[in-house]
């Protein structure tokens, strides 16, 4: 480039001047100067510059590791990359911001913080609380390339409201309510007082300076012959006196009150010009700063004025004015506080609580205090209002769940002495089986009997599947090869009205549960869809993934924040009513006609779901439709996987007699009499207890008398006074190789965990006649481990 340059310039001279020799020199002469500078410039030392100057973590913890407050920098995946030594005391593991130990919602704030630090630059989340008490977060973006973020923990201030009312009683806010003739007091739990005003020390000692600290409240207070209150200094010559109590913390009985002591005339005592207004706006000032919803209201019932908290407690949206006590709450509680707000207005003297609902929080009922005030300018009515949503909500949510817990523990006791009833039922028609032959008059109601017995054993199934107590044989699996192994089911359970629609997101984790139970699971849950659905409608199925950030933003108190796949059933049905949708897990509830369903398809969903360790939650809205969304934890890699083994296939014995002597130990009758039938039959010398002391009698009468020992003991597992596995443990020290036989009507697995004994096996109840002498056999030869039904 730099040599073209030149001969442009030499050809432009000779065009211009017309004298060759003249060009050639000039040419010359260029061609050397620039063969020098290129000269110079390879031989001159060229700094390296480095590729990317990465951030210097040593100079960067030197800097912070004096500071007397915990610091910490995170980078754009979020991972912790530097802090201070204070830090990590502070918060053990050191755990990268904001997923801290903190209690509360302090997590969701610090990741809102982040987050507004990463789009604004800087953030700030305040009272945060963990292990060494509340604290403050001040979120910088930082870095070269604005690439990290710094967050600096600083003790927070925590406000004591106590010094704070005692700080507004004696100061400045105290003396501007003497000015508008409004005596103030502080009293302790028990009475006392803590600090009083200038106006009430003036009225009830008759001087300004009156040491009132730790005298009782009611020694300044009487009450005349007219049953009004005055101070006790003026007695029946001064005025009455009304008093508005402040509690300053409403869910503590011991807790300090503010007391408001008003002239009953309404009186103030100032004269000045402006009087009137300035005492308004103090009172209203008071107000304000307190932590209760407050408001007043003048003669007619309107609104004067409403402090934040009392905004936020009736859910007011913003912008929106009320003018009434009555346009906040529904109509249908309009006229009840429109009356109360009269009659207090009109001078009556004690407060009260109204239940009402809130016209923007209509969900439930909350209490509405109203009571008269005097003194206050054209207030003459005090409303208060708290905001107890979150406290219900949680009220709620352990409501649930202990009416949950015991209904599970009824099921799931139910469904074992069901199994005890079932059991005697199917072993008689089967022993009435054995005398009658297919042809007979009695045969085939025999065996309708039998078939309605293992109907009802289903039915007991169910229960204990609600009650998280049947057998689970968990695997790792993808939800979505569940759902494509049973789409075509679903496809023909559905019908030709119904479409049915599938949707799998991608990078899904696998998830431990059983593949079975979870085919349950979409079937129940894609019937009831069905039949919500009377006219047609479309059944969508859809698995997604949700890291832990999103089940933060979920804001669901009872979910851990682990990574969870996602399976969701969704109709577009007639949908579930309100008041119905918290009773659909619970057993033998169903908005179904007579006859159509057991009540029993969705608390089995809940129970298998529950087992699983996830969750599942509903959605409903009124002619719209219904969804379902069911959690499961991602199993991760290096977890240890250990499902029940799968029992093995054996075949069906041919031949089911056996000899030796069995002892049965059952304490119900029927039961008993059935085992008993069915193993003598079998060729076994059966000897029976009712009770695990009666066995351990019966087994020390035959050591006694030197007869044959028992070569196999079956026994319940739970039995009145001593359950079957404290027996076998007396059982053993004097027979320690005796084979044992478990029978029961709750799932094996729980058993297996709770029964700490070896070479046992187990028999699920209700089980048949050849079951039960299958097992024997099987037990007494050695085979398996785990015979059933």
């Amino acid at each position: 480039m730099v040599l073209g340059a030149g001969f442009a310039s030499a050809l432009l001279l000779l065009w211009a001047l017309g004298q060759p020799l003249f060009a050639g020199v000039f040419l010359a002469v260029f061609v050397a100067v620039a063969a020098l500078l290129l000269l110079w410039v390879r031989r001159s030392p060229v700094p390296e510059v480095p590729e990317s100057l990465g951030p210097d973590w040593s100079l960067t913890h030197a800097a912070i590791e004096d500071g007397a407050r915990p610091v910490a920098i995170t980078d754009r995946a979020g991972q912790l990359v530097c802090a201070n030594r204070l830090y990590g005391e502070w918060f053990e593991g050191w755990p990268a911001p904001p997923d801290l130990p903190l209690r509360q919602d302090g997590t969701a704030r610090l990741a809102a913080a982040g987050r507004a630090a990463w789009r604004d630059g800087t953030a700030a989340a305040g009272d945060c609380a963990g292990a060494h008490g509340c604290f403050d977060v001040r979120v910088v973006r930082v870095g070269r390339r604005d690439d990290h973020l710094l967050w600096r923990f600083a003790p927070a201030r925590s406000v004591d409201i106590v010094a704070e009312a005692q700080r507004l009683v004696e100061g400045a806010g105290g003396s501007r309510l003497a000015a508008a003739g409004v005596m103030a007091a502080l009293v302790d739990g028990s009475g006392r007082l803590i600090a009083a005003n200038r106006a009430l020390q003036v009225r009830a000692t008759g001087m300004a300076d009156a040491d009132m600290a730790g005298r009782p409240f009611t020694d300044l207070l009487v009450t005349g012959t007219d049953d009004l209150i005055r101070l006790a200094r003026e007695r029946d010559g001064g005025e009455p006196v009304r008093l508005v109590q402040v509690p300053l913390d409403e869910g503590d009985t011991g807790a300090p009150t503010v007391f408001l002591l008003l002239d009953e005339d309404g009186r103030v005592a100032s004269t000045q010009p402006g009087a009137h207004d300035t005492a308004t706006a103090n009172v209203h000032a008071l107000l304000a700063i307190l932590p209760l919803g407050l408001a007043l209201a003048e003669r007619d019932g309107r609104i004067l004025f409403m402090n934040e908290a009392f905004e936020q407690a009736a859910a007011i949206p913003p912008g929106q004015s009320v003018l009434y006590p009555g346009d906040l709450v529904v109509k249908e509680d309009k006229a009840a506080v429109s009356d109360a707000v009269r009659r207090f207005a009109a001078g009556h003297r004690i407060s009260g609580d109204l239940a009402v609902r809130l016209r923007w929080r209509a969900e439930e009922p909350v209490a509405l205090t109203i009571a008269g005030a005097r003194g206050l300018g054209d207030a003459v009515v005090l409303l208060s209002l708290k905001d107890n949503s979150e406290e219900s909500r949680l009220k709620r949510q352990v409501m649930q769940a202990t009416k949950m817990q015991a209904v599970g523990q009824l099921a799931g006791g139910v469904a074992h002495d069901f199994n005890n009833i079932l059991t005697a039922i199917i072993g008689h028609c089967d022993l009435m089986m054995m005398r009658h032959a297919p042809g007979d008059s009695d045969y085939d109601d025999i065996q309708q009997i039998r078939q309605n017995s293992n109907r009802a054993a289903s039915l007991t199934r169910q229960l204990l599947a609600f009650s998280r107590q049947q057998t689970l044989r968990p695997q790792l699996l993808q939800l979505p090869d569940v759902v494509s192994e049973v789409s075509n089911l679903l496809r023909r359970l559905l019908g030709e009205m119904v479409s049915l629609t599938v949707k799998h997101g991608r990078n899904l984790g696998p998830v431990r549960a059983d593949p079975g139970q979870l085919e349950q699971v979409i079937v129940n849950l894609a019937v009831n869809a069905r039949d919500a659905m009377p006219a047609g409608g479309t059944v969508a199925i859809q698995t997604y993934a949700m890291s832990a950030a999103d089940v933060r933003r979920l804001d669901i108190d009872i979910m851990p924040l682990v990574d969870y796949t996602a399976l969701k059933v969704s109709d577009t049905g007639t949908g579930i009513p309100p008041e119905v949708i918290g009773k659909i897990f619970e057993p033998f509830f169903t908005t179904k006609e007579v006859g159509k369903g057991t009540g029993l398809g969705l608390s089995t969903v809940y129970g298998i779901v529950k087992q699983s360790e996830g969750f599942i939650f509903a959605d409903s809205v009124e002619g719209e439709g219904t969804s379902f969304v069911i959690y499961l934890p991602v199993h991760r890699a290096g977890l240890p996987v250990e499902p029940l083994p799968a029992p093995p296939p054996r075949e069906k014995p041919t031949e089911l007699w056996g000899t030796g002597t069995v002892l049965i130990v059952e304490d119900e009758d029927t039961v008993r009499a059935v085992a008993e039938r069915a193993l003598t039959r079998q060729g076994y010398t059966v000897l029976t207890a009712a009770n695990g002391e009666e066995a351990l009698e019966l087994l020390a009468t035959i050591a006694a008398e030197g007869r044959p020992s028992v070569d196999l003991l079956v026994s319940d597992v739970v039995m009145p006074t001593m359950d079957g596995p404290t027996m076998v443990r007396h059982a053993r020290e004097k027979y320690p190789d005796l084979p044992i036989l478990f029978m029961s009507g709750y799932a094996e697995e729980q058993l297996r965990r709770s029964i700490d004994l070896d070479r046992v096996a187990f028999i699920a109840k209700p089980f048949s006649v050849q079951q039960l002498a299958g097992a024997v056999r099987d037990t007494l030869v050695g085979k398996g481990s785990s015979p059933g039904a």
